[in-house]
């Protein structure tokens, strides 16, 4: 055998060698799980072409006799994607607020320089973390001074947001809060029982026994007795054996945010749902507010929340991610990714 080929011989060998152990490194490590439920959204072209300077931007809605309204989006977000083509393709909505508003849309992820009205430059995504944006869509809703008139935190079905639209044309934010204002235009609903779950750690009674802290992260969820979307989030979302799995890490604890009947909070003082709904600035029903074990406040679901982000939040308080990762999104996004990697399909729209 000529040195040619002993040569080619050895590199043929090699090269079965590194074949055959990639085939086998590939035989032991999952296929990458696909990322499902990203929609692309084309906002409408009536939104305004804005310098995102919104000084300016407040004072030129304010001389046709506008507000001014804020939309914060990403590329892929289902619920931004259900904003656009569930909440304008309602023609009262589109006309209301293209009458009645500017709308001028950011990219929580964007590059795109923004001047707030405070003077104060940004880029957007500095813009969106600056407003602790942590949910998409979420709305700001500007007064023609510049201030905040009402924020919605996520996503709102076409009925709750006419409610806020209706708060804030009316300019309602300078005599009630908008939890008062849906206590006005909603009959309280009292006619059937709040929903039952083994997971509630008990009675509200037992919440002041718990304290300001406690072992576990605390977990209150402010409901209502006639409630579709707190029947979704029991019986389709908190009753997946993920979701269990991670409420027993939390005391959980439920509150009728119409009710009357006095207890105490974990502070001792005494209140009842109605009177901590307000204070809380609750108008949702679910909604979910998590505590760290030590008593801080961490992120509050508010809106309508699929299954994926719902066990997400669970899992960012629980896991303590939020001290390392103060930026919710950023989480979920690695979070997803890290089940992908172990062949596990992750769909965010389910």
């Amino acid at each position: 055998m000529t040195f040619t080929q002993l040569t080619f011989s050895r590199w043929l060998l090699a090269l079965l060698i590194c074949v055959s152990t990639h085939l086998h490194a590939d035989e032991s490590k999952p296929e990458h799980g696909r990322f499902l439920g990203a929609m692309e959204t084309v906002y409408p072209d009536w939104f305004k072409v804005s310098f995102m300077e919104l000084e300016e931007d407040v004072a030129e809605a304010a001389a046709e006799g506008k507000r001014l309204m804020l939309l914060f989006h990403q590329d892929g977000c289902p619920y931004c994607n259900a904003f656009v083509e569930k909440n304008l393709a309602q023609k009262d909505i589109e006309d209301t607020l293209k009458s009645k508003f500017d709308v001028i849309e950011f990219n929580m992820w964007g590059d795109r320089e923004v001047v707030s009205v405070d003077g104060e430059v940004y880029s957007e995504k500095q813009f969106a973390k600056a407003l602790n944006v942590q949910f998409t869509p979420s709305i700001l809703f500007l007064t023609e001074q510049g201030k905040l008139a009402l924020r919605l935190n996520g996503y709102y079905d076409p009925d709750r947001f006419r409610l806020a639209l209706d708060y804030v044309v009316n300019k309602r934010e300078t005599t009630q809060s908008f939890t008062d204002f849906v206590a006005s235009t909603e009959q309280p609903a009292s006619s059937k029982s709040l929903i039952n779950r083994d997971y509630f750690t008990g009675p509200i009674d037992n919440l002041a026994s718990r304290g300001d802290t406690g072992e576990k992260p605390l977990l209150l969820m402010f409901e209502q007795g006639t409630c579709r979307n707190c029947e979704t989030l029991h019986n389709t979302i908190l009753s997946k054996p993920e979701s269990l799995e991670l409420l027993k890490e939390f005391d959980v604890f439920q509150i009728d945010m119409w009710g009357r009947e006095p207890f105490k909070k974990p502070d001792g003082s005494e209140t009842t749902g109605r009177e901590w709904s307000k204070e809380l600035g609750i108008s949702y029903a679910p909604t979910m507010i998590l505590f760290a074990g030590d008593g801080t406040e961490v992120i509050r679901s508010e809106t309508f929340f699929k299954t994926f982000h719902i066990q997400s939040i669970l899992d960012y308080v629980q896991s303590n991610s939020w001290k390392e990762e103060a930026s919710f999104q950023r989480y979920i996004s690695a979070r997803a990714e890290a089940i992908r990697e172990q062949g596990i399909d992750v769909n965010i729209w389910d």
